[in-house]
């Protein structure tokens, strides 16, 4: 054989054990893009690992709308989860993602057993989301109350004078776009946002009160925007029972008939890719070998986007800030 056969013989073995090692990589991917799949899909790691268990989940810091958030809650309605235990440790939010983080709570309620443990904090639009549960259990030291509203903004004009800066705007009406934060609050401004805390602070009281089953003389004693500790707040009646995860456990084996021997079990409310950080490894090291490493990265740049937290807080607050932190 020439020398010219037996090196296109070696290219023709070369190219072959190439294409094996180029479809075995490609099947991995495939094999890892479908577990990822599995992971984050209704029915994937959520639905697995609520099945025959209480679900653990957990609503912490600023609380704000949230779509992902409520279609978990309602992929956890139709699973095989035996009861829900609420985590919260948050100073509350805007009212409009507490009422609806509130609304999605309740549909779940009207579905599974449902309790609140409260661990560190449950302020305004955080009590909110307390009280769509039936039975709150708070430490003793838990911070829990906070019933108010507040629309706060930044005033500069003052600031805006003494460097000799103007602002100029044409608009349609004289509340248009008030307040602006360039100019002092005219009192026709002033009182369409005091009407709109006012009305906005009466409906939460009316939840509060239709929740905890309260006359007006004790709503009174607990709504005028304090948090109180949780050892405060069963005489008030903002909390039902003083404990952690252990009673809540205990009180749904006891009210609500759920066995005794069920494991708890987290369950995300917003899986991400981002998270699973060993599947994502293997992802973009089986697509780089197929040629496909840019759809890899694309994937999980969009998955840390996803990730990025968005501080800007939009419309009325329910939120509890402690002195000094404005």
């Amino acid at each position: 054989m020439s020398l010219d056969s037996d090196v296109i013989v070696d290219r023709r073995r070369i190219r072959r054990k190439l294409t094996f090692w180029r479809v075995t990589a490609a099947v991995i991917a495939i094999a890892a893009i479908a577990t990822l799949g599995v992971l984050v899909t209704p029915g994937g790691r959520n639905s697995l690992t609520t099945s025959g268990s209480i679900a653990r989940i957990n609503i912490e810091g600023l609380i704000r709308s949230d779509q992902e958030r409520v279609e978990a809650l309602e992929r956890l309605e139709k699973s095989q989860a035996a009861a829900v235990i609420v985590h919260i440790n948050s100073p509350g939010g805007t009212t409009a993602g507490s009422e609806q983080l509130f609304d999605a709570l309740s549909r779940l309620k009207a579905k599974k057993p449902l309790v609140v443990v409260v661990e560190g904090l449950a302020a305004s639009g955080g009590y909110i989301t307390a009280i769509a549960a039936d039975h709150i259990i708070a430490q003793q030291s838990s911070l829990v109350g906070s019933i108010g509203v507040l629309f706060q903004y930044p005033n500069v004009s003052e600031l805006l004078k003494t460097i000799g800066v103007k602002v100029e705007e044409v608009k349609s009406s004289p509340l248009k776009a008030a307040p602006n934060g360039f100019e002092p609050t005219s009192p026709e401004a002033r009182a369409a946002l005091d009407a709109l805390v006012k009305d906005s602070y009466a409906w939460f009281r009316g939840l509060v009160k239709e929740r905890r089953g309260m006359d007006d003389g004790q709503l009174e004693k607990v709504a005028d925007g304090r948090v109180f500790t949780g050892r405060q707040a069963i005489e008030l009646k903002l909390v039902d029972q003083l404990g952690d995860e252990k009673a809540a456990v205990a009180w749904l084996v006891a009210n609500k008939n759920v066995k005794s021997d069920l494991p708890v079990r987290d369950y995300k409310l917003n899986p991400r890719f981002g998270d699973l950080t060993f599947l994502r490894t293997a992802a973009n090291v089986t697509l780089d070998a197929v040629g496909l490493g840019a759809i890899a990265r694309h994937f999980e740049q969009a998955g840390v986007s996803q990730a990025v937290d968005r501080l800007g807080l939009d419309g009325m607050l329910a939120l509890w800030q402690p002195a000094g932190t404005n």
